[in-house]
């Protein structure tokens, strides 16, 4: 894998490439680059000012162009963001990760705070929104039923992937909760003991029936108890629902 030094010079060649493309109207970094929280693991998340409110699909096709060139890219592909702008992620030899966001002018700015500015001015931006919560709750509940019905009909493969997602339902509710980051499971480690404690029943350690049935009733007895931390009036009427599928 890659080294941090091997990272670092990816990094100052994409400052410099930016520095003298008069398209760019601003470069800034995100994630752990910009808090100073980052170790030897970390990717490098950039976001980039674009000139213009139509430009932002040029700068993408130029820069994915030179970034093949000069980096020997291996794969890439895209994340939709907020607003007109675009995420376009890359693998670089050596497991290098590179997370590209191309933002019109107007849209460049902190949505968040993990955000240093390297140059330009930034925007001031609505910031990104949380998870629903009862989006994230009615996932839970589905996710639950749906294990279920997969234990039913014999689909062991089936009713694994849905205790696995119910599990992250869990995680995202407790971070929801405690005002903790959501996306990706970035808060679990953050979360108390009496949060992560039963998780550890909650794996599924084999596709046997009584296997899967086991690992269903405890995820969803961990997930009953953080509706009732959440939200005690919903845990009532969904908790009797819940365990007549344990």
């Amino acid at each position: 894998m890659f080294t941090p030094e091997q990272r670092d010079r990816t990094r100052a060649q994409l400052l410099a490439h930016a520095e003298a493309d008069d398209s760019i109207t601003g470069l800034a970094y995100t994630g752990s680059l910009a808090t100073g929280t980052g170790d030897r693991w970390s990717d490098t998340d950039i976001v980039l000012g674009v000139r213009g409110e139509t430009g932002v699909a040029d700068a993408v096709n130029r820069w994915t162009a030179w970034i093949h060139d000069e980096f020997g890219t291996r794969h890439h592909w895209d994340l939709r963001t907020v607003g007109a702008g675009l995420i376009r992620v890359f693998l670089l030899p050596g497991w290098v990760e590179l997370d590209l966001t191309f933002a019109p002018e107007s849209e460049f700015g902190a949505r968040g705070p993990a955000w240093r500015t390297l140059f330009g001015t930034p925007h001031t931006q609505p910031p990104f929104p949380p998870p629903d919560r009862d989006t994230v709750i009615g996932f839970a509940w589905h996710h639950a039923l749906h294990a279920r019905i997969c234990l039913e009909r014999g689909r062991s493969w089936q009713a694994a992937h849905w205790i696995n997602a119910l599990r992250d339902q869990l995680i995202t509710l407790a971070c929801l909760r405690l005002d903790l980051p959501t996306a990706y499971s970035k808060g679990a480690h953050l979360l108390p003991d009496e949060v992560t404690a039963p998780l550890e029943s909650t794996l599924v350690r084999s596709l046997t029936d009584p296997e899967l049935r086991r690992a269903l009733t405890a995820t969803i007895t961990a997930t009953t108890m953080e509706l009732d931390r959440s939200d005690p009036q919903l845990a009532a009427r969904l908790g009797p629902m819940l365990t007549e599928l344990t």
